[in-house]
Order: C-alpha cells, then structure tokens, then sequence
C-alpha cells in the first residue's frame, strides 16, 4: 500500500511541475493566464474501521485551474492592439458562416487582405452592430458581426459652389496699354504669362466622379476710380482644369468696388454657363461667391477665404478604437465613420472555460453561457488601445514554486525507495 501512496505523490508532483513549466514557458505570451494545481488527499474507510487509525491513500489532482487575475500592459504603435483593463473577453470568430465562437485576452488584431480585423489565429473580431452615432443596436451574441475596416467613404460631389474671400491690394497696377474688356475689345489675357493679370488663388475642386480639379481664378486690375467713374474695376478669370468659365461666351467676373473700397458689385454668387470637365465626369455648373468680405484695401493680396463644396471618395486613413470600445475609422475627406462597437464578454465562472491555446477558450457548461455587454459598463471593463496584455506569470514565484514541486517529488520517490528497501528486508528475512 505504501508504495502505491508514494506513487500518488509521485504523480502529483509530477503534474504540478508540468504545470508549473507550461507557466514558465508562456511568460512572454500574449493574455496568457497562468494555472494552479489543486490537491485532495485520498482516504479509503469501511464502516467497521476504527476512525482513531485511519490512514490515508495518498493524493490526487483534484483540478488544474486558471488564475485570471489581471496581467500587466505594454504599449504598442498599433491601434488595433488592445487590452482590457477587467474581468472581459474579446469574442472571435471562425470556420464557415462564423460557427466557432472563442474567447480570448490576447488582442494582437491586424487587417485581413480583404479588410477583416482578425487576430493571431485569422479568427473574425466581432463587433456589436451600431447606429450612425454610434448608439448600439442589440448586446447579444448572436446578433454581433464581423468588423470589416472601408477602403472608401461617401459618394463623390461635384463642386457647385466655391467661396472666396481676398483682399485686392488698392494700389495694383494696371497693366500699360489694356483696355478694359468688352466682347468687341477683348484685352489679351494669358494665364501662363504673369504680366498679363496681377495675383491668383487656387483651390481643389472636384467633378461628379470625385476626380480632383485645379480651380484657379486670375485677378486682372481694369481701372481706378476716376471723376469719370467712381469705381475700381476689376476682372476674376476663372479656370476649372483648362477649361475657362464664362457665360454666353463672356469670361470673367467684373468686379466692382466703390471708393471705400468696399465690393459693390456682384453681391450675389456669379453663376457660370455648365461645362463638361477633361476628367470625364458629368457636366458641372459652378458659381463663385465672393462674399461681402471681398475689399481692395492697402497692403498685400491676402486670400481670406477659399473654399467649395465638392467631395472625393474619402481614402481611410486612420482607425481608432475609444475605451468604451466604439470603432472609428477616419478618412482623407474629413469624414469619420463609426463601424460598430467591440463586443466583450463575461462569465460567472471564467475557470470552468475549456483551453484551446493561444489565450483562448471556449464555453462549457461549468463556465456558463456567456454575458455580453459594452465596455465600461457593468463591471465588463475598458478597452485600452494601443496597448497589449502580457501574461500574469510571476517568474518569481513559478521558480520558487516548481523548487518546492521538485522537492516533493523527490520526497516521494525517496518514499517509494525506503518501501522498496523494507520489503526486500521482509523478503531476505524468510529466506
């Protein structure tokens, strides 16, 4: 008997070292959790038997379980590797149609070829389905849905309108020997030749496939106020690509200020005839509103103001995840568009979850079925972007431990030994 209760402690200590090594060996994994051996002592009784001289059988392992105490956080340059600070899972996804549902802390997230976040394993991140502000929809399992990053945002708009606000120096020259524009006295206007207009501002319009446009209006110097005329006259050419806008055939907009050099004339947005762009989207209409912040004052040619109402397709550009777990993606257009927000989990008992590897696990009906919710809510805990779980392993501590298990062990089989030894005695003794 007494070698079959060494045995027991052989086995044990056997176990707690494997244990204890598989610790020690995943010290640097990702939202590793390391385990702990529980023992039982085995004591085998028959009705009859005194209580007073019971001896025991030896140990068993009454169970291997996880320790999920919260591990430490490192930072990281992406924005998709997250941590959580509580008690919560991430819930990924696998095999056809999303059937394998796995819990994990490890969250080392990256982009797929066709745009799903997944993690180390390719397994789907899932995300609650939201509103356009970011309310969510519905906090059940079955309801949430893979998180997929746009390559685009918006439809394209082409520019109807562009707003411009300048300051025309009132002591621009007027160009010698120009006479003002009429159709039957055209002046000779050439906007790759400087001499012939006095400043320029641009801006980037767009046509009715989001393709950008150089928008570009020349500012030409007619005339100073006279007794004559009480009006400094100007004239704006405007180009969108190479095709100059006009209406009727007429280019330009006459500008007209009044001694104070305040803008008299247009005071309304200038509406060009349609034009049909080189870049082969529809045909566009624009008009140029130059407000009534436009003056001719002393001092230099001042843009204040340029800007249109066209959109591109937005590019993305950026993604971030907030600590509530809403997922944002940021695009070249300025728009920023809310794909859902990270589903979490909980457990009332997280240490009846079965193993599958990688920091991962799956249900089991010691574990209970899983509680879904948001994070920073109900105890779920936050989302910490840009940074990583490390295992909650002390190595300290796990070297001290597998000391002792060794120490056991070899208590055990020196047990085992000194049984061996008596019984050859009792052996030799009847010979």
């Amino acid at each position: 008997m007494a070698f079959y209760t060494a045995f027991s402690g052989l086995a044990g200590a056997q176990t707690e070292m494997a244990t204890i090594a598989n610790n020690i060996a995943n010290v640097s994994t990702t939202g590793f959790k390391r385990s702990r051996v529980s023992f039982g002592d085995i004591i085998s009784t028959s009705p009859l038997q005194n209580p007073n001289r019971i001896v025991g059988s030896g140990t068993t392992v009454r169970s291997i379980t996880q320790q999920f105490q919260q591990g430490p956080t490192e930072t990281s340059t992406s924005a998709l590797d997250l941590a959580l600070a509580g008690p919560g899972f991430f819930v990924v996804k696998s095999g056809p149609g999303g059937v394998q549902t796995n819990f994990t802390r490890a969250g080392s997230f990256a982009v797929t070829a066709d745009r799903m976040i997944v993690d180390t394993q390719g397994r789907n991140l899932q995300v609650f389905p939201t509103s356009i502000d970011g309310v969510v929809q519905s906090t059940s399992l079955a309801s949430t849905v893979p998180a997929r990053l746009p390559l685009t945002s918006g439809a394209p708009q082409a520019t109807s309108a562009i707003n411009v606000t300048v300051n025309l120096p009132s002591d621009a020259p007027i160009i010698a020997n120009r006479p003002i524009y009429t159709p039957t006295n055209p002046y000779v206007f050439d906007r790759n030749d400087p001499a012939t207009f006095n400043h320029s501002a641009a801006v980037t319009a767009y046509d009715s496939l989001g393709n950008p446009l150089a928008a570009t209006i020349y500012y030409v110097k007619d005339s100073a106020a006279s007794a004559a005329d009480p009006f400094h006259r100007w004239t704006a050419r405007a180009f969108v690509g190479n095709t100059e806008l006009n209406v009727g055939g007429t280019p330009g907009i006459p500008l007209e200020f009044d001694l104070g050099g305040v803008l008299t004339n247009p005071t309304t947005p200038f509406a060009f005839d349609a034009f049909t762009p080189s870049s082969g989207g529809a045909a566009m209409a624009i008009a140029i509103d130059h407000g009534s912040a436009t003056v001719q004052q002393a001092g230099p040619f001042n843009v204040g103001l340029m800007e249109q109402d066209g959109l591109a397709s937005g590019q993305l550009e950026s993604v971030s995840v907030d600590p509530d777990g809403l997922l944002r993606a940021s695009f070249s257009n300025g728009e920023v568009q809310i794909l859902g927000k990270v589903a979490l989990a909980t457990f009332s008992n997280p240490q009846g979850l079965k193993q599958t590897g990688d920091a991962s696990w799956v249900v089991t009906p010691q574990s209970g079925e899983p509680m879904m919710g948001e994070g920073g809510r109900g105890g779920i805990g936050t989302i910490l972007s840009g940074n990583l779980e490390r295992s909650n392993v002390d190595l300290t501590t796990e070297l001290v431990n597998l000391i002792a298990a060794q120490r056991n062990f070899q208590a055990s089989a020196k047990a085992i030994e000194t049984d061996n030894q008596l019984m050859q005695t009792i052996i030799n003794l009847r010979n």
